[in-house]
């Protein structure tokens, strides 16, 4: 039974250590400097192969200490951000293979820099956004001779919403910040650009539903330097009811409070609720050339709230913690196929879907509604075995 480190015992933490100690496949050890949170999170399962420690893993020297007392073979942090690189360099030191959740194009920088030359994996960026989204639409390419476009779109959204922002907190309020304030990448014309977050201000529609979409950072992970010239234009995302952006651009841009995101993040969670009765839309669009013809395919997913372990679970948690499982039970199978730095696009969308966790992305949840290609013209897979014969 390979054992399993997870760092944060919080609302993304306690679903991935309930998933990955549930299919009884691997020793959990999930950690928290809150002694609580561990403990509830072990008591919640009631496994033997499930335990609670209490550390502040912000810490390197006590990390280390941890490791070295109870080696792990991976370690998964699902802290914030910018935890992340003292967490890399103390797994590469431990030998561990290394996931997280950063949508920080800084923070996964500075991994790919560790991973050089590493014979353990080293995989950030998992989860959703970036995570699953890159992994989507790495198959949506290959099914083209030229890529003329590639547009992801993510949103995480309450079902019912009744505020002026039209928005619930779902997820981490300085990861929410964080993508909102920070400076995203792009392609257009082939060359890595900078775009600013909250413009790009598109109007997108769903199954009947108007939404809006803009520049968020992060979420394109890896996929801009693993494709550049070839693609002309691609770009990332946030999905939102009409009319958020334009009130995240008076907190932030006007009132300034990108500039004081203590602030921010005060005023956000003292006004703006929670709930887990939220959905997850994942949206791709690639368009470009097909056996000399001008196509595009889109694949598109609605992911509702589940019910896990006695449990309900919301569609963000669910979709992060299990894009990441997905990925981390994918590496630990064949851990001599991963080494070094390794991209989201490095794992197979069938492959993901097919997994014990990665298939709550295809079930759909609640609603019943799958994921889906949406295919103009022949499928990838037509193209495929044409070409074989």
């Amino acid at each position: 039974m390979q054992k399993v480190l997870i760092l944060g015992a919080g609302k993304i933490g306690a679903l991935i250590s309930g998933l990955l100690a549930e299919c009884g496949d691997y020793e959990v050890h999930v950690a928290d400097v809150n002694p609580a949170a561990a403990r509830s999170v072990v008591e919640a399962h009631a496994l033997p192969n499930l335990r609670a420690y209490t550390f502040d893993a912000r810490d390197p020297a006590l990390l280390a200490a941890h490791l070295a007392s109870h080696p792990a073979g991976a370690i998964i942090s699902s802290l914030p951000y910018y935890c992340n690189v003292h967490v890399a360099a103390v797994a590469k030191s431990a030998g561990a293979h290394y996931f997280d959740l950063t949508e920080d194009v800084a923070v996964t920088r500075a991994v790919r820099g560790l991973a050089e030359g590493s014979r353990q994996a080293f995989v950030p960026q998992c989860g959703l956004a970036p995570g699953f989204i890159s992994i989507a639409a790495n198959a949506l390419i290959q099914h083209f001779d030229e890529i003329r476009s590639v547009k992801l779109r993510v949103g995480a959204l309450p079902q019912h919403p009744n505020n002026v922002l039209k928005y619930s907190l779902t997820w981490s309020t300085e990861g929410l910040i964080n993508e909102y304030g920070n400076p995203c990448e792009a392609l257009v014309d082939g060359r890595t650009v900078e775009v600013a977050p909250l413009e790009g201000l598109e109007e997108i529609e769903i199954d009947g539903t108007p939404y809006e979409a803009f520049n968020t950072s992060g979420g394109l992970g890896s996929l801009a330097d693993t494709y550049g010239s070839r693609v002309q234009v691609m770009d990332y995302k946030t999905i939102r009811y009409p009319g958020h952006c334009g009130q995240m651009r008076l907190l932030m841009n006007d009132l300034k409070l990108n500039h004081d995101r203590a602030t921010l993040k005060r005023i956000l969670e003292n006004a703006v609720p929670q709930t887990l009765q939220d959905v997850v839309i994942v949206y791709v669009a690639v368009a470009g050339r097909q056996d000399g013809e001008l196509r595009e395919e889109n694949y598109v997913s609605k992911i509702y709230p589940q019910m896990i372990a006695g449990r309900l679970w919301s569609a963000i948690q669910l979709t992060t913690a299990a894009g990441i499982t997905a990925v981390v039970d994918l590496v630990l199978r064949e851990p001599g196929r991963y080494h070094g730095f390794v991209r989201q696009e490095d794992f197979s969308l069938v492959d993901v879907l097919a997994n014990r966790f990665g298939r709550h992305y295809a079930d759909g949840g609640s609603k019943d509604v799958s994921a889906r290609m949406v295919v103009a013209g022949q499928t990838g897979h037509q193209r495929l075995a044409k070409r074989k014969h």
